[in-house]
């Protein structure tokens, strides 16, 4: 289960988001705390996170990592 887990990015990731209703793809740079809100989709494999207080969707392979997770709660997404 990965909703409610934080991760800090190892390494520069693309996100989709959703900006003047029109998507989006980012650059969430190294270091980047995410917070997953979202199980992954069981097609696309795709997980919403919360980052600098917006939800963006990427792939969950490049959040779920052992070492990347962030076990401090004090840590902001």
């Amino acid at each position: 289960m990965l909703t409610g887990k934080r991760f800090s990015l190892e390494r520069s990731t693309l996100a989709l988001c959703i900006e003047e209703g029109k998507r989006r793809m980012i650059t969430i740079p190294v270091g980047a705390v995410l917070k997953v809100v979202s199980e992954p989709t069981s097609y696309e494999h795709m997980v919403e996170v919360l980052w600098e207080g917006r939800v963006v969707t990427m792939f969950a392979v490049d959040v779920d990592v052992p070492d990347m997770e962030v076990k401090d709660e004090s840590a902001s997404a």
